[in-house]
């Protein structure tokens, strides 16, 4: 089961976003976009610093819209989600223990999305480091290792975690020596995940659900971007030509972006006065549509917008 119900309002409302978005950037096909959309109607059971038990949670509706939800795309640097519940985990389970290393190194890699980051919390999930290639049986221990995430995301028997793989770092020139074995000769097991996958991850967090509710504050402080204060580097800042640029300065946003030449996505929980909090996940491919700044905040507005008429 999907964690979502199918809504005709939100339907309707999703594809008249979709078209309009097609006819302002013709050169945005039609598979280069997905989609995923929660909206949280009162009484909202989400931001609640983890009033609810996981159970009442998961059991309270919430209805959605996704376009293109379960197709896998490389998330480029969205998948720092999946590693910051991860790490998370292990720290409640006492599988690895708190670091003033790891601490820096989870904010560095959530607010500023540093690679370099990411590499040590890879290196503490996995038990694993990078370096030079390895001979057949310590690589297979080594592979086996690197996918305990993996595991973790299939044991929480989520549908939408089925289809996805989270095991690779990520990288600024690329992957060298074991890592670039790791990924496959035709990176045939670079990092995939789908727009509905996202938003589930997203919606656990929000809902105070993932590890535990003090958790998931946490995690959700790390992941919460001033709209008002800037930092000027324009790629860094995971707002200007994302998800927040086409939200009112009165806004509140939780997210986590991801760029390359390649792709450029957001995920994002959103809050607008006297309007229905909401979820959104937009993922848009092609060499033209990462370079864009203006398609992602382009749909932010219109989904806003969308809102303010429920």
């Amino acid at each position: 089961m999907i964690f979502f119900n199918k809504d005709e309002q939100l339907e309707n409302l999703g594809l008249g976003i979709l078209d309009t978005t097609w006819a302002a950037f013709p050169t945005l096909a039609r598979n280069q976009i997905a989609l995923t959309w929660v909206v949280y109607d009162p009484p909202v059971r989400v931001n609640t610093g983890g009033a609810l038990t996981p159970n009442a949670f998961w059991d309270h509706p919430v209805r959605g819209f996704t376009y293109r939800g379960v197709e896998r795309i490389y998330p480029a640097s969205v998948v720092k989600l999946f590693y910051l519940v991860a790490v998370n985990e292990w720290l409640e389970k006492g599988m690895t223990n708190t670091s003033k290393e790891l601490e820096r190194a989870l904010r560095d890699m959530i607010v500023d999305s540093s690679n370099d980051a990411t590499s040590l919390v890879v290196d503490i999930l996995s038990g694993t480091t990078s370096g030079p290639e390895l001979p057949t049986g310590p690589f297979e221990t080594w592979k086996y290792q690197r996918n305990i995430v993996n595991r973790y995301y299939q044991s929480l028997s989520w549908q939408e975690m089925e289809t996805i793989n989270v095991c690779q770092k990520t990288w600024g020139d690329g992957p060298y020596g074991r890592e670039r074995a790791f990924v496959g000769e035709l990176l045939e097991n670079r990092n995939m995940v789908t727009t509905n996958a996202i938003a589930r991850l997203l919606h656990s967090i929000v809902g105070g659900v993932a590890v535990s509710s003090g958790r998931s504050q946490a995690m959700m402080a790390l992941l919460k971007r001033n709209l008002n204060d800037l930092p000027t580097e324009t790629e860094e800042n995971q707002v200007t030509g994302f998800l927040g640029s086409g939200l009112t300065e009165n806004a509140q946003i939780w997210s986590k972006a991801g760029w390359t030449s390649q792709v450029r996505h957001d995920a994002a929980y959103i809050e607008i006065p006297e309007q229905r909090p909401y979820l959104l996940v937009v993922f848009t491919e092609g060499k033209a549509q990462a370079k864009s700044q203006a398609i992602l905040p382009f749909v932010s507005k219109l989904v806003a917008d969308a809102i303010a008429s429920l």
